[in-house]
């Protein structure tokens, strides 16, 4: 009981310093927005990725995301005037990893399960959190584990096409990372 209480007051307070000096209704709004923009760009990068894993297996699509990700998203923040990103601890792309240390506060409270959606004032820009789950089986085949989940070709093109990658060890439902999208002012 006193844990839940505990975890109730964290909560209140997170949530409560997230959305300070936004208007509730700007809240909503954008949470609804952030949800919108997410689960297109998820929809489109899913069905892209589907397309070349269909035509060549996960490591086509290894290479696809490597190629095309970038341009996809772009194409999406110009027609929503806005900047959509994936931000995770565990990145694929260096360009992709934590920033400022609000955003690494951010990270702890989605990983522990007290947040879901939420937006929070950054500079005079309002931006959009959203967690990434390995929500399907396929997700395994580019993120799950090395000789388990990924095969030997595909884990040979994530090493050539990202040196660095940390982004594997998943299971599925894993939280694996946040979309991000920060709103531009009008």
């Amino acid at each position: 009981m006193k844990s839940r209480v505990s975890l109730l007051l964290i909560t209140a307070v997170l949530m409560f310093s997230c959305r300070k000096n936004i208007q509730p209704e700007v809240y909503i709004e954008h949470i609804e927005k952030g949800s919108s923009i997410t689960n297109i760009a998820q929809a489109t990068l899913l069905a892209n990725v589907a397309n070349a894993m269909q035509a060549g297996g996960p490591a086509a699509a290894v290479e696809f995301c490597n190629l095309n990700a970038s341009v996809i998203i772009d194409s999406l923040n110009s027609l929503y005037n806005c900047s959509i990103s994936r931000v995770s601890i565990k990145n694929r792309n260096p360009g992709n990893a934590l920033g400022s240390s609000s955003e690494k506060k951010l990270w702890n409270y989605f990983d522990k399960g007290l947040l879901s959606d939420t937006v929070v004032q950054q500079g005079g820009n309002l931006v959009y959190y959203k967690p990434i789950r390995t929500a399907m089986p396929t997700c395994l085949k580019c993120h799950g584990v090395p000789g388990t989940n990924i095969e030997p070709a595909t884990l040979g093109k994530l090493n050539s096409l990202y040196p660095r990658d940390l982004a594997t060890g998943y299971s599925l439902n894993d939280f694996r990372g946040l979309w991000k999208i920060e709103f531009k002012k009008d």
